[in-house]
């Protein structure tokens, strides 16, 4: 007799279930549009870098790239001009911290207290920040900083009874010329963004500290200050880097250098070598050195904010 035997299972079709489709479709389509973000990432800062990078250690000369090693560099260390630009850097940047760093602070505190007109006064804060930086330079030269009396600050001066000043024409006042100008075009962001961040401190804390007899100065001393200390600290970093690299500031209110090498910054030298020069390997090995001042800036303030 014939023994019936049970067909086999059959096997369940493999393959990939709806939800996994639609997972790997959306995971592909931001893929699809981070690769543009990665290509122009490669090809305008990666790639630049890189390249600036090798030529910092070449020499080209009548189209024939030699391999000179660190001969670049000892080379533009020991360019005088190498070490007044760094003092001259680091000076507008000090200043640049003392001046730029706080007026945007306090200017935030003083409309965070206003009840009406917020919306203008942003604005008219703002404002600076949307005008084309060559035109605001072009406007203090030729408007503010004109060394007759028909300048506005030296009318104002004469108005005082105070001595006037040459400003861009004056070495000692190149420098503090250039901030006025610099803070007053980019202050505009910093405002609002402590705007934001004094809108989150709690009021309680300020009626606390007004109970228990806190004046002004203490109240910002003590509540204010703390409070927005991360947002400090940030501003503070994103400042220096970008204040150290000072270039349309003395490219247009000092026409380069200034009177007496007094306005020449790292970035200006950098133009200066490679445009003027012909100089693109010194530039570059310039623009390293530059490069590594600042990671070492960014690398202090991650370690410090790491702990903090």
């Amino acid at each position: 007799m014939a023994v019936m035997t049970a067909p086999a299972p059959v096997k369940a079709e493999a393959g990939v279930s709806p939800k996994s489709r639609r997972k790997i479709r959306d995971n592909l389509t931001g893929h699809a549009f981070l690769i543009g973000a990665v290509l122009c990432f490669a090809l305008f800062m990666w790639y630049p870098m890189i390249r600036g990078l090798v030529m910092s250690f070449q020499r080209t000369r009548r189209g024939v790239t030699t391999w000179v090693g660190w001969d670049n560099y000892l080379r533009i260390i020991d360019d005088p001009s190498f070490w007044i630009a760094w003092k001259n850097t680091f000076y507008f940047t000090g200043l640049a911290l003392i001046v730029g760093f706080a007026v945007p602070f306090f200017v935030a505190i003083v409309l965070n207290e206003f009840r009406h007109a917020k919306g203008y006064l942003r604005v008219l804060v703002y404002l600076p920040v949307m005008l084309p930086p060559a035109s605001a330079l072009f406007l203090f030269k030729y408007y503010a900083y004109d060394p007759s009396e028909a300048g506005l600050f030296n009318a104002v001066l004469t108005w005082l009874h105070l001595p006037t000043s040459e400003w861009m024409q004056s070495p000692t006042m190149t420098m503090p010329a250039m901030v006025i100008a610099s803070t007053w075009m980019n202050m505009g962001g910093a405002v609002l963004i402590y705007l934001a961040s004094l809108q989150n401190i709690s009021g309680d804390l300020y009626e606390a500290a007004e109970l228990d007899g806190a004046g002004v100065w203490k109240r910002i001393w003590h509540v204010t200050i703390p409070q927005t200390r991360l947002i400090l600290a940030l501003l503070a970093m994103m400042q220096i880097v970008a204040t150290m690299q000072l270039f349309i500031e003395p490219l247009i209110l000092a026409n380069g250098a200034g009177t007496q090498d007094s306005a020449t910054s790292v970035a200006y030298l950098i133009y200066q070598h490679g445009f003027f020069q012909n100089d693109l390997n010194g530039a570059a090995a310039l623009g390293v050195i530059m490069l590594v001042v600042l990671a070492a800036f960014s690398a202090v303030y991650l370690r410090l904010s790491t702990k903090d």
